[in-house]
């Protein structure tokens, strides 16, 4: 039976990292992990310690009990506790995310914050051997590198994991020799409810039956591979550094990428995206191989699409990878107005001015200037049926990042007009009406305009 003095592993940690103690705050959830954590960092010497914990508002009551728990928990033993919650589920539409990644986004925002506010010299949360041997697992069968089979650092900042070379078992064995309470996430017992559930529930009992030590394997395995990732992502940014900024991206000449192993290449080209786009996330081994062998001139591709409005192309001997301006929204404008829309002016006058060109507004209708939408299928002089924007725009030679800083007018929800294809038949004058005049000039016209 585990007894107060075990957890070898975790007190070896603590040893090296924090020799002489310190100010910590433990993120609690409440389950068996996270209060192991917490009881046993409250026996160590030398170590002031606080409990956070967020409640991610996706379980309704079942997260609200929680939260009264381990609140409960630290009043009834004297333990500072600061508490916090979100919108998973709102920040995770706004952003395009997985509720998992959402939930760990804002959690962790919470524990910095806090950790600040409180003066903490480090954030200490429960991962241990098996969550280590679980992200492994789900790295491997989704495609990763040596970064990826490294699992999650045992030190990141200031986000300390004490118990990551422990197997959860042995916390188990931990809390019953120590009678300590939690509570149990219901969703963590439901195979269908995320992938890591499945493994947990069934590939786990499987790996130890093959091998009882098998998360203690992995752990070690994947701290080897830390150590040797490590050292190539030194390497890869010491390339990095030299590429050249450009105002909406990076460039690096071709030949520094050949000139070095296909491990570091591959981190250079991953480090180039993430510069470009601002983080890692959803940048995959598939975009890497991809920009690389453009790189490298294999096949007839001159250029690669890539997540968050990137492109990379090769230009000659250098590789470009540059990122599409956040397109506008939609602005308000009216007779006698003018609006900025990517570089371009536009105005609405009740005068002939030259360039201008004739528009039937409806009354009282509703006049935007936006950009170019999917679903905006246009009629040209001379045609029968409407055709895409998006295609006409690619007929006429227009690249992804031209086209998106096209100002479109829009009656409505109606393409009325653009500075390439002109007045919409449904839009112009008759010739009994008395008609406005749009006109889209360049920033570079506006001092010819004003004389």
């Amino acid at each position: 039976m585990t007894t107060m003095n075990e957890l070898t592993a975790a007190a070896e940690f603590l040893r090296r990292r924090f020799p002489h103690g310190g100010r910590v705050l433990c993120a609690v959830s409440g389950g068996l992990d996270s209060m192991c954590l917490l009881d046993y960092m409250t026996r160590q010497k030398g170590f002031s310690v606080a409990a956070a914990h967020f409640n991610h508002r996706l379980r309704g009551t079942e997260a609200d009990r929680d939260e009264e728990f381990v609140r409960d928990y630290c009043a009834q033993h004297r333990i500072p506790f600061v508490s916090g919650s979100g919108d998973v589920r709102s920040f995770a539409e706004k952003e395009g995310r997985s509720i998992e990644e959402a939930a760990r986004q804002l959690r962790y925002d919470f524990l910095k914050e806090t950790a600040e506010e409180n003066g903490a010299d480090a954030i200490l949360t429960a991962h241990h051997a098996d969550d280590n041997a679980e992200t492994v697992l789900l790295s491997l069968i989704r495609g990763t590198g040596s970064a990826g089979l490294a699992g999650i650092p045992q030190v990141r900042g200031n986000i300390c994991r004490p118990f990551l070379r422990i197997p959860r078992a042995e916390l188990a064995e931990y809390a019953a020799a120590h009678d300590i309470p939690h509570v149990e996430d219901s969703t963590n017992q439901d195979p269908g409810a995320a992938a890591r559930n499945a493994l947990r529930s069934t590939v786990m009992p499987v790996l130890r039956q093959l091998n009882p030590k098998c998360a203690e394997n992995i752990a070690r395995t994947s701290a080897i591979l830390r150590e040797e990732s490590d050292a190539l992502e030194s390497m890869a940014r010491g390339l990095t550094e030299q590429a050249k900024e450009l105002p909406d991206g990076v460039a690096i000449p071709c030949l520094m990428l050949m000139d070095v192993p296909a491990a570091v290449a591959e981190r250079t080209i991953l480090q180039l995206m993430a510069r470009a786009a601002g983080h890692r996330r959803d940048l995959t081994a598939a975009h890497v191989v991809a920009v690389l062998d453009l790189a490298w001139g294999r096949g007839e591709e001159k250029e690669v699409s890539l997540p968050y409005g990137m492109t990379a192309r090769r230009k000659k001997y250098t590789l470009e990878i540059t990122r599409r301006p956040v397109r506008p929204g939609a602005v308000p404008i009216l007779v006698g107005g003018t609006v900025d829309f990517g570089g371009t002016t536009v105005m609405i006058s009740n005068h002939a001015l030259p360039g201008a060109l004739p528009i039937r507004l409806p009354a009282d209708a509703a006049v935007t200037v936006t950009p170019w939408r999917p679903n905006d299928w246009l009629r040209l002089p001379g045609s029968r049926g409407k055709r895409s924007f998006k295609r006409l725009c690619a007929e006429r030679g227009l690249t992804p990042e031209e086209r998106d800083t096209l100002p479109v007018l829009r009656v409505g929800e109606a393409h009325a007009a653009d500075p390439v294809f002109g007045v919409q038949p449904d839009f112009a004058p008759c010739s009994e009406e008395e008609p406005v005049f749009v006109k889209f000039y360049k920033k570079t016209e506006e001092r010819e305009h004003e004389k």
